[in-house]
């Protein structure tokens, strides 16, 4: 995967130290294998983990920070784990654990990481699944169990700039 030069990660001064004295660049993270970067960042190998799979995300086109950490909120820490799943699930399944229902363009990302997974298309953008999403919501809809609040009637929306975009 070409490395993306606009990686961003909350890193602390320690891990931040640990990759300047290691002369690692942060858009050179996922050129390591996970054991050698936790050894690099110099902390346990959950927050390496996590560090990394936010790294891995974000190196895919027109993916950014919000929507790399919603991968992570939902369990997910590689594209590996991402190949075989229906992008519908997975909206699904993070509305029910947001309680809240999702802009619809979240899906359109959840669509173009599925997609990224399987292929690693990197022409692809997270609107070009948009006609995918309207079809595919056409023909079958939500879940009965949908939460019934949207996502712009939330507190988290309201503290971010108001276009809902992740």
């Amino acid at each position: 995967m070409k490395p993306k030069a606009n990686i961003k990660l909350a890193l602390t001064d320690f891990e931040r130290a640990n990759l300047r004295k290691q002369k690692v660049k942060i858009s050179e993270i996922l050129n390591y294998a996970l054991d050698e970067f936790e050894v690099i960042l110099g902390t346990t190998s959950e927050r390496a983990k996590e560090i990394y799979a936010l790294a891995e995300f974000q190196a895919v086109p027109s993916i950014g920070v919000k929507f790399a950490e919603d991968l992570v909120f939902l369990g997910y820490f590689s594209l590996n784990e991402l190949k075989d799943k229906s992008p519908a699930k997975l909206t699904d399944e993070y509305e029910q654990k947001k309680g809240y229902w999702i802009d619809p363009c979240v899906e359109d990302q959840f669509r173009l990481a599925v997609n990224f997974a399987k292929t690693n298309d990197a022409t692809k953008k997270w609107w070009d699944f948009t006609e995918q999403r309207k079809k595919y919501r056409l023909e079958n809809g939500y879940p009965a169990n949908r939460p019934k609040k949207e996502w712009h009637e939330t507190s988290e929306y309201k503290r971010t700039d108001k276009k809902g975009s992740r």
